[in-house]
């Protein structure tokens, strides 16, 4: 299942992260996902709840955000957002455009339980 491996590779992100700033757990992740990342929220969900077993993560819920799909028009010199079946300029109409952003999978934030410390 592709979506265990990208989990893996996110928990392991995340341990990271957690134990720079010394962490003692997580309370939330949260991903930002383009629809042509080719990574399907359900089945990244199922995947999650296998990952996060046993780790820094194990009681941090998991939440998404959608990124848009951002195109630039080479004729018009526009960024514009579109639809994932229309990758054409908006304004001009031309087809030659380069995706900006909409195919990533990214770690936009933690919410960390910080460590107590008692004096």
């Amino acid at each position: 299942m592709h979506e265990l491996a990208v989990c893996q590779a996110l928990i392991e992100q995340v341990e990271i992260l957690a134990e720079e700033h010394r962490a003692v757990g997580v309370n939330k992740i949260i991903v930002r996902i383009g629809p042509l990342s080719g990574v399907e929220p359900t089945l990244l969900e199922q995947a999650y709840e296998i990952a996060r077993a046993g780790t820094v993560a194990a009681e941090a819920r998991l939440v998404f955000e959608d990124a848009p799909l951002v195109v630039h028009c080479s004729h018009c010199d526009l960024d514009a957002e579109v639809d994932p079946n229309r990758l054409v300029c908006p304004a001009c109409g031309n087809w030659r455009t380069t995706l900006v952003s909409g195919d990533e999978m990214l770690l936009a934030r933690l919410e960390l339980d910080a460590p107590t410390v008692l004096h």
